[in-house]
This record gives structure tokens, sequence and C-alpha cells, in this order.
């Protein structure tokens, strides 16, 4: 059975996110579900307008940033900037395809979603 598109763009997103969150240790149980939140969340927007499929990790990616930033803290935390506050990445374009991790102090990009592998300090 294939899946529909929307629900495909739903599994990647959800896949790409979870993978950053491993990438940086913060996989656990109470973070996962920030993760099915969003991804329950987002279900709701692309069945309403089915053309924003290919913007859907940005805005999970996002989601999850801000749950988190509410009851953990900063996420994903930068790691090219070394002097200075620590700052989290944010998620470019706010909406658009191709989602990546940036730097806005050193107007750099990082990865894309679900690339933080191997980039994240522990």
């Amino acid at each position: 059975m294939e899946m529909n598109p929307l629900e495909q763009a739903l599994h990647t997103a959800r896949a790409l996110v979870m993978a950053d969150l491993a990438a940086g240790d913060v996989a656990e149980a109470g973070i996962v579900s920030l993760v099915e939140d969003a991804v329950t969340h987002r279900r709701w927007w692309v069945e309403q307008w089915p053309d924003g499929a290919a913007f859907v990790v940005g805005l999970v990616a996002q989601d999850v940033q801000d749950a988190l930033l509410e009851r953990y803290g900063r996420w994903p935390l930068c790691p090219v900037c070394d002097a200075g506050d620590p700052h989290a990445l944010d998620v470019e374009p706010e909406l658009g395809p191709d989602p990546h991790w940036v730097c806005t102090k050193a107007a750099v990009a990082v990865a894309p979603v679900g690339s933080l592998s191997g980039i994240l300090r522990r």
C-alpha cells in the first residue's frame, strides 16, 4: 500500500526532527511526545493546505524547537559560535522547502534539518 503524499511529508518531518534530537542526545520520551504533538498539529494544517506539504519539515522543526524552549530551554545550541552566550540555531526559510538550521549571528547555514548528526557537540 502506497502512502499518500501528505502522510509521507509528515512521516519525513517526524524522522528528520527525531534524527536531529537524537544527534543532540535529547530524544527522551517527553520530548518525543512534543514531536508527535507537532506532527498532529501539522497534519491538520497540511490537510487544509495540501500545497504546503513541502514546508512541513521546517514547520515541525520550528514547532518542536518552540515547545522545547518553553519546557526545557534552547535547542539546538549553535555549534559554530564559541564566544558569547549560547544561542539556538534557527530554521530557515521560515516557510519554504529545503529547511536548514542556521546561525543568524554568524550568518551561516549549519546543516539541513535532519542532518545535525556529527555537527552538534554533546
